[in-house]
């Protein structure tokens, strides 16, 4: 019998992906990195393709040549490349590499004649972010470098690209700007000889709440996982990971009994607590200590005490719960249980960073759905 599991809806992957291609003329590049938000890669690629992506997104190099060795042959882009990365791997593997610096353009020029074949390369315009990609002062000479490592046979444009900072607030001044500095070099781009197949700068918000950001190619993320980049707001998208544990003991304590490490929780009256073999190896936050949300018995519970690395209590009064009785700390929330954006709320983070978390090699990952 199971201890603990992160069940993944693959289905819902897979019609959260539709309703996001339902929403765009543009394809669809479905972002599979970091495990796939915690998801597993591999899985989550495959459901994602058969919800209509015709792209996959990666930050790693390594990430993008797991894809193909899965057997992926549809258009992957990996972006994030420290200096002496064998890039020469992803070129020959037929990646879509990332250059957002003359620096990396020069690598990725000698990486594909060490492969002997033409770089795919996406080149990556700063808009205002200030993370990856060169400003609008250093954009004109990474064109002119990409023109002529084009010319020489070196390197293919495939891609323009940049890189929202606030599009999960719709109608921040920021939005605007990004789009008008993106036109431009855009405009920049093609008066210098660059007229790539793809433009690109939507991120899950942005395909969500702004059409005219679409261009040729939208990038979500956490939407592909059922959840919503902007607070307050659904989509119809449906959560795939459910994270819950079997309770492993309960107990009776008196009234004023302190409850894990510290003692930072106090029970007011005789009580049973139950223990959840969950803790932070697992993914669940430290920061939830006398915060987190769980669902066991028909009620929402609250962490009592600090979570430790293996374990939480819960306090569950005088209710019936027994050894084995299942405890969900969040899932899609049809029952009104407790979910990854409560999480996040309750421990001052986003709901990326929760599900991320939850992708232990310690606590199994179970598929479900057709898409599996």
């Amino acid at each position: 019998m199971w201890q603990a599991e992160v069940r993944i809806d693959l289905d819902a992957i897979r019609d959260n992906v539709a309703l996001l291609r339902a929403r765009t003329t543009a394809e669809v590049m479905a972002v599979v990195k970091g495990d796939g938000y915690g998801h597993g890669m591999l899985p989550s690629a495959r459901a994602a393709l058969a919800g209509g992506a015709t792209w996959l997104g990666v930050a790693t190099l390594e990430e993008g040549l797991a894809l193909r060795r899965a057997g992926f042959e549809v258009p992957v882009l990996a972006w994030l490349h420290s200096p002496g990365q064998p890039l020469h791997e992803g070129v020959a593997a037929g990646l879509d590499l990332n250059a957002g610096s003359l620096e990396l353009l020069g690598e990725l020029v000698t990486a594909a004649r060490r492969a002997e074949r033409t770089a795919r390369v996406h080149l990556k315009l700063d808009t205002g972010l200030s993370r990856g990609g060169a400003t609008p002062a250093e954009w004109p000479a990474l064109l002119e470098a990409a023109a002529k490592g084009q010319a020489d046979g070196d390197l293919e444009v495939v891609g323009v690209w940049s890189h929202f900072v606030s599009a999960d607030a719709p109608g921040h001044e920021t939005i605007d700007h990004q789009l008008a500095v993106f036109a431009e070099g855009l405009a920049t781009a093609e008066r210098l000889g660059i007229t790539p197949r793809y433009r690109h700068i939507a991120n899950s918000a942005a395909t969500l709440t702004r059409p005219d950001s679409h261009y040729d190619l939208v990038r979500p993320g956490i939407a592909v996982y059922g959840l919503s980049p902007v607070a307050g707001e659904t989509y119809g998208l449906r959560p795939a990971m459910t994270a819950r544990a079997r309770v492993a003991l309960t107990k009776r304590v008196p009234a004023g009994q302190g409850v894990s490490y510290g003692h930072t929780y106090f029970t007011e009256r005789e009580t049973t607590l139950a223990l959840v073999p969950l803790g932070y190896a697992d993914g669940v936050p430290r920061a939830a200590s006398n915060a987190g949300p769980v669902q066991l018995g028909g009620k929402i519970r609250t962490v009592a005490g600090r979570v430790c690395m293996d374990q939480i209590v819960l306090d569950v009064g005088d209710d019936p719960v027994v050894s084995g009785d299942v405890a969900t700390l969040f899932g899609a929330g049809d029952d009104g249980g407790p979910t990854a954006d409560d999480w996040a709320e309750v421990v001052g983070t986003i709901n990326y960073e929760i599900v991320t978390r939850f992708g232990s090699t310690r606590v199994p990952r179970v598929y479900d759905g057709g898409a599996a």
